[in-house]
């Protein structure tokens, strides 16, 4: 059939699954939207969520694609556009979000010229690569299914990452013969129930960017090998103890990883971008509070789907003489400055099932596990007394807790709050708890909750900030009041980037620059947007506040006036600050 490039781009997306789009509009982009209206006129299933600010279309659709599994797109502009998105794409690159980044580019027979048209970039190819798996870019109408379709395999297929696929303005006009693609694998959502998209891979081996070849790695059957030595090494210790990253939620292997450490009685200590992966409530749940008590005294420890690293780039230590296994799936986190005798390439809930079956093979020692209930109890509630000790933060956490159900998903930004909720919410459900991963990407809180909701409109979503971050990306109270968003933001308002400011107190003798904030009354502000807003001065009030917003439709905000507030950081990283700025 005859098509634009804009619509078989429009007519490839609808096939692979996607059901949003997140953009900011603008002349490079003319056709695409007009193709959008027309399939929409028609029945077609996408929505487009236009956005005050690429930053925060990009922020959307990278939290949408982390929660739901399904491809999060946002369309932007070249030049600008792009430069706006690629906070949210490096974030997507480090929370293994498989989202789609499409980019208009300036006519083909002008690129590379240096002629200075409108919204060009010398090496806009260049810039996506830096911060996606894969990118391309369409050279002719025809090319463009296939390409969005390779787009989508390849975001999800291996580890999960952002791709980018740039088609210039002229091929969007342009006319040819094109065919779309079959429907895509995997594009119903994934949940703890389904078989999830990659689980149809088999570790990771067809990650179209994988090596093939005698450089490929070990077979199939030299896997079921390292998985049988695994569980050995595992049946063998006194005192298993499982640790685990990112990975885990993001490939929806919650379940299968309860059940092993079930299996083993073996306690699971979970990165701040695990939160959930094992309910908080489980007995052998742990947070990385416990990583310093527990590491030491396993003999053998499996860390999956977490780089195992130290903020300062080194190991996590392990007792002397403890057997490591690394299981992974990005071969990247499976080297030094890792020690590990055993390492698999997987994806990480067929790794972790697997595992449970090979177990079932692996000869059992005479010795029971030398975890006791008591020690296990006792590290816990060490952990549990040294949160509650940082006040006032942890009557705000707790009051967060109360008020959101226990399914409902914490957006988690770089505040002095946020900074206790990363080991002090309790999370009970995973993919519940988001972060912005080593990325710190400050502001991206409020813009990834709004994608967030509208993945997943049946679930109370809060997104809570400082009044630094939140800043960055208000505008996009618009966007929740245009389309009826029911995200609740929650504002703590130092009038500060208290980070930096305490950081310049203790390190620098009090010369402050750049730290205070001229922040605005932000219950005036939303209510500016026709947002409700209330302040809440106490967490007693904040709970209370917070319950009445989630049991009304659309967006609302809630002030929160806060004074200077002690450091948390002795807690989380030994008194390291580390480089963030709220």
């Amino acid at each position: 059939m005859e098509l634009s490039g804009a619509q078989a781009l429009v007519g490839q997306l609808e096939r692979e699954g996607v059901r949003h789009v997140f953009g900011v509009p603008g002349v490079q982009l003319d056709h695409v939207l007009d193709a959008l209206a027309r399939a929409r006129a028609a029945g077609g299933p996408i929505e487009y969520i236009a956005a005050r600010h690429e930053q925060g279309a990009a922020h959307m659709a990278e939290a949408y694609a982390r929660t739901t599994g399904r491809p999060g797109v946002c369309l932007v502009v070249p030049g600008p556009g792009v430069l706006n998105a690629l906070p949210a794409v490096a974030t997507g690159y480090a929370c293994s979000s498989p989202m789609l980044c499409v980019a208009a580019d300036i006519p083909s027979p002008l690129a590379g010229r240096g002629l200075g048209m409108l919204h060009e970039l010398p090496d806009q190819d260049g810039v996506l690569a830096s911060v996606t798996k894969w990118s391309a870019r369409a050279g002719a109408p025809d090319r463009i299914p296939a390409l969005v379709h390779e787009a989508v395999r390849r975001s999800r297929s291996g580890r999960p990452r952002p791709v980018a696929l740039t088609i210039p303005a002229d091929v969007l006009t342009a006319r040819a013969e094109a065919e779309l693609e079959p429907a895509g694998r995997g594009v119903a959502d994934r949940t703890e129930a389904s078989t999830g998209p990659d689980n149809a891979l088999r570790y990771g081996i067809e990650d179209a960017d994988a090596p093939t070849g005698p450089e490929a790695g070990a077979s199939a059957e030299s896997e079921t090998d390292v998985l049988a030595k695994i569980a050995g090494v595992l049946r063998a210790a006194r005192r298993p103890l499982l640790y685990v990253g990112g990975g885990v939620p993001a490939s929806w292997a919650g379940a299968a990883l309860t059940a092993l450490a079930e299996e083993l009685a073996a306690p699971v200590v979970m990165s701040r971008n695990a939160g959930g992966a094992v309910p908080a409530q489980h007995r052998l749940a742990f947070t990385s509070l416990a990583a310093p008590r527990l590491l030491p005294e396993a003999d053998a420890v499996l860390v999956v789907g977490s780089r195992f690293v130290s903020p300062r780039g080194t190991a996590l230590p392990t007792a002397p003489g403890a057997a490591v296994a690394l299981i992974n799936a990005d071969p990247a986190d499976l080297g030094p400055p890792r020690p590990a005798g055993l390492t698999l390439c997987a994806d990480a809930r067929t790794a972790l099932e697997d595992l449970r079956a090979a177990l079932a093979c692996a000869p059992r020692p005479g010795a029971e596990t030398g975890w006791q209930p008591g020690e296990l109890a006792e590290v816990r509630a060490w952990c549990e007394r040294k949160v509650e000790s940082v006040e006032p933060q942890w009557s705000f956490v707790r009051a967060l807790r109360e008020a959101i159900p226990d399914d409902g998903i914490l957006v988690n930004e770089l505040t002095q709050v946020g900074y206790l909720a990363a080991v002090g919410y309790p999370v009970h459900h995973p993919g519940t708890f988001l972060t912005p991963g080593y990325q710190g990407t400050l502001g991206y809180g409020y813009p990834s909750a709004l994608g967030v909701k509208v993945g997943n409109p049946d679930r109370a979503v809060v997104s809570i900030n400082g009044d630094g971050g939140f800043c960055w990306n208000m505008q996009e109270l618009a966007t929740a009041r245009k389309y009826g968003i029911g995200v609740s933001a929650v504002v703590f308002n130092d009038n500060a980037y208290g980070n930096v400011r305490r950081i310049q107190a203790d390190e620098f003798e009090g010369r402050f620059i750049g730290s205070d904030l001229a922040s605005p009354d932000f219950v005036r502000l939303a209510e500016s947007f026709s947002v409700p807003a209330v302040r809440a001065e106490t967490p007693a009030r904040l709970a209370g506040a917070l319950k009445e917003c989630l049991s009304e439709p659309g967006p609302s905000l809630i002030e929160v006036p806060v004074a200077e507030m002690p450091s948390v950081w002795p807690l989380l990283l030994g008194g390291s600050p580390g480089s963030v700025r709220d």
